[in-house]
């Protein structure tokens, strides 16, 4: 059979090694504690579910709906950002409403690609910021992060982003970050727009977790600097601030090429996320915010008996500021192994899935990724496990 040629550029989907073998132990009986998929398990809050049931017993909402969004939600989604930042946005040129950010972020790298552009991604990342250029036929330049130091972060892309040949049409950023939950300062984008601006870069910032913070940290928003229109647009997603996966809406907001740009591929592609689920969306950004704070402190109370537990049992491991997801490194008696091989013995002996760091680029290979969606009595069962595994050798 002839290969599809856009294909033979994708690696096999590493997570669904640990995936099929996690399968495989359940069906033998075994109680598996999944931190794997970063898939958020509490309910959606009601006043959100309510509002879809409302608007969905108006008929007139089953139609098709618009591929940008609907213009109330547009609204929404600028008023969020002009409380929440203090950033003015218009609504009809610098909003659109996305299916997950993840969908947005390959249809807007499929809008601005061609096969010549190269686009600046950090490793390890995100799959989609890596395999969306990847998808969209542009060639990817890794930018190997090695901690989670801000400044040197910083001093990386100052001094990488202007000798890199061909220049990036695009830079890529996700903070506070998927998977290594680093996080920075305001300053940091004070410092990165200008540069994007003098060398001619589009500059796209992930900002799902916005609103997964902890200990006093605030994450800023790229949008806040003077004059990031005119080189960026930012991807917000209600899936972790409102436990709305399964949903799948989120929005791009800033450069108004760049919005014209995915509103135009969008239109070929679909007719937008489902109006009454965009109707629940404007209840989520304009309603009660008490339930993000709360399903936030539900992340924080599950951080604040993994991390600690990890490094009691002398597997070190850094606090995240932020995100739902703990980025740990192999400990040394286990590194050999790899992360895929790693992930295998945890889920195997200790009966904890991971996702092995390799997923999110070979720069991740050292580490593992915890997502916190285990309760805290299964992530003591979990410890317990992994302490006997270290026992066993």
């Amino acid at each position: 059979m002839e290969e599809f040629r856009r294909l033979t550029r994708l690696p096999a989907y590493v997570f669904n090694i640990t995936s099929e073998l996690k399968a495989a132990a359940r069906k033998r009986g075994e109680d598996i504690i999944d931190f794997g998929m970063g898939n958020p398990d509490g309910a959606t809050p009601k006043h959100i579910v309510d509002k879809l049931i409302e608007a969905a017993q108006r008929t007139a909402t089953h139609r098709y709906s618009l591929s940008r969004g609907i213009p109330r939600l547009r609204k929404a989604i600028c008023n969020w950002y002009g409380s929440r930042y203090g950033v003015e946005l218009d609504p009809e040129s610098e909003a659109i409403v996305t299916i997950g950010s993840k969908e947005g972020i390959a249809h807007l790298c499929l809008a601005m690609l061609d096969d010549d552009d190269t686009v600046a991604v950090p490793n390890p990342s995100y799959p989609i910021h890596i395999f969306g250029p990847v998808i969209a036929g542009s060639k990817v330049q890794s930018i190997a992060l090695d901690g989670t130091d801000e400044a040197s972060l910083l001093a990386k892309l100052e001094d990488e982003l202007p000798r890199m040949q061909p220049r990036p049409k695009i830079l890529i950023l996700n903070f506070p970050a998927n998977p290594t939950a680093q996080c920075v300062e305001l300053s940091f984008f004070e410092r990165l727009v200008p540069l994007c601006k003098e060398l001619g870069i589009f500059l796209v910032h992930d900002l799902a977790y916005a609103d997964l913070t902890f200990d006093g940290y605030r994450a800023p928003s790229v949008m806040e600097v003077p004059g990031a229109k005119d080189i960026a647009v930012e991807f917000f997603t209600l899936s972790k601030s409102y436990n709305m996966p399964g949903w799948r809406v989120g929005f791009m907001v800033g450069n108004k090429k760049m919005v014209a740009a995915l509103a135009r591929i969008k239109s070929y592609f679909d007719y937008g996320t489902f109006t009454p689920i965009q109707v629940a969306s404007i209840a989520a950004l304009e309603g009660p915010q008490q339930c993000v704070e709360d399903i936030c402190n539900i992340y924080k109370c599950r951080r604040d008996v993994l991390v600690p537990g990890l490094n009691k049992l002398g597997w070190p491991v850094e606090l995240p500021k932020a995100t739902m997801f703990a980025w740990a490194r192999i400990p040394e008696q286990y590194r050999a192994l790899g992360s895929v091989e790693f992930s295998k013995k945890l889920l195997l002996e200790a009966k904890v899935a991971v996702s092995p760091g390799i997923g999110f680029g070979d720069h991740g290979d050292g580490h593992v990724r915890f997502s916190l969606i285990e309760n805290e009595e299964r992530t003591r069962q979990a410890l317990r496990g992994i302490k006997q595994m270290f026992k066993n050798g």
